[in-house]
């Protein structure tokens, strides 16, 4: 009889927990959600000055002046698109033939010091990016004099530690029996690796494209030290020029950002289901 009578108990404990945690979940989505919000809303006023701005949740009007502002005010302004877009393409591909070819080898290929040379790839990933910068700067600007060029946004990311490891966990888990019985019909690795690894791979293969593109895109800090003209400048770097010794266009740089925004909104919503099975990619075997 006593478990009968705790038993409601029981539901409102529950429902009071569950009720806790979703109103948790609902402060962090909103948190995440606001500096969102707060740029697209802020896109939408007039193109003044930052100290001129009334700033507020929601605008007293809603004008697209600042949008038309942000292409009037440079005629860079669809070359940095351009550039971002090239950029980040070219990364992308590369990245995504590099590490595919890379991870095969490490998972199926067996060769002397495959473990050591892993190993180091590994180590590799552990150090900040930021560590790295100042010799890939003084070998790219100062050794082979490719400042200011397409090459020098471009090499330094063709391809990367972590899609190498990403592509090789995933391609463990492909059955060693496929690979043997396609060396049997006389194919040799690279028929293999483009015939039978790469179709079998598209989910992680996909899940890498997104993820460097995104990152490629959203890259601040390299394109801001290897260019010095405003032709070459990607979007992200192309917003400080909206940002002066005494003021800051406030409005026009919230729209520009919204701008350059924009493709990662439609690549994430368009393609979430390979961010959420990329979550997994590699996490079980077997």
């Amino acid at each position: 009889m006593s478990l009968y009578r705790n038993y409601p108990d029981r539901s409102k404990a529950k429902l009071f927990r569950n009720g806790t945690i979703i109103g948790l979940l609902l402060l962090f989505a909103l948190a995440t959600i606001f500096p969102i919000y707060f740029m697209v809303i802020s896109s939408l006023g007039d193109p003044v000055e930052a100290g001129a701005m009334s700033y507020s949740l929601w605008p007293s009007k809603i004008s697209f002046a600042s949008y038309k502002f942000f292409f009037d005010y440079s005629e860079y302004s669809f070359r940095w698109l351009g550039n971002s877009l090239l950029v980040a393409g070219s990364v992308m591909i590369s990245n995504v033939v590099f590490a595919s070819m890379a991870g095969y080898a490490f998972s199926k290929i067996k060769f002397r010091g495959r473990a050591f040379l892993f190993t180091l790839l590994l180590v590799a990933m552990m150090i900040p990016y930021q560590v790295t910068q100042v010799p890939l700067y003084i070998l790219i600007v100062n050794t082979f004099n490719l400042q200011n060029t397409y090459t020098a946004l471009i090499v330094p990311g063709l391809v990367t530690v972590y899609n190498i490891f990403l592509s090789k966990q995933f391609m463990s888990s492909i059955p060693k029996e496929i690979i043997e019985s396609a060396k049997m019909e006389g194919c040799n690795q690279f028929q293999i690796y483009l015939r039978i690894i790469l179709p079998l791979s598209k989910t992680v293969l996909a899940v890498m494209a997104i993820l460097t593109f995104m990152d490629s895109w959203n890259t601040f800090f390299w394109p801001f030290l290897v260019t010095n003209t405003m032709d070459m400048q990607t979007i992200q770097v192309g917003l400080k020029n909206f940002r002066f010794a005494n003021t800051t266009f406030f409005a026009p740089m919230m729209a520009g950002a919204t701008i350059s925004a924009l493709p990662m909104f439609i690549l994430f919503f368009s393609l979430q289901r390979y961010f959420l099975e990329g979550v997994t990619v590699g996490a079980v075997k077997g």
